[in-house]
């Protein structure tokens, strides 16, 4: 067996490895940098990216420690934001509006359809 060729295979992997894990982090980082943080300017962003490039595991590594807490408030925020507009859309589609539905729990309750207790559940339900 040819342990050099074995060890080579080993280290081929682990360096492919450690690139790709870097590109996920790279990725992040620039996700987080242009399309989740508002309130750094320009340069600073700037700053970032070129110093990603040129000392790439230690500037990402600097970025996690300083600016990591930040960036998964960012991605919680966005991934709430994301779920706001996928439920107002499917409220959209799906029909009719809260205004609406509580009109109409209003006609039955008055045509004498439902209760006052009904009511009061269907007009939650639409407000929740």
């Amino acid at each position: 067996m040819n342990w050099g060729s074995t060890w080579d295979f080993l280290w081929h992997f682990l360096i492919i490895f450690a690139w790709i894990a870097y590109l996920l982090v790279l990725f992040q980082i620039l996700t987080d940098l242009f399309w989740r943080d508002h309130k750094t300017s320009g340069v600073v962003k700037a700053i970032w990216v070129v110093f990603l490039f040129l000392i790439p595991w230690f500037t990402a590594l600097i970025y996690l420690i300083f600016r990591g807490q930040g960036m998964s408030v960012r991605a919680h925020e966005a991934a709430v934001a994301a779920k706001q507009q996928t439920d107002d859309y499917i409220k959209q589609a799906a029909g009719r509006s809260p205004a609406e539905e509580i009109a109409h729990a209003k006609e039955l309750l008055d045509a004498g359809t439902i209760t006052p207790g009904e009511y009061d559940s269907l007009k939650a339900k639409a407000l929740a």
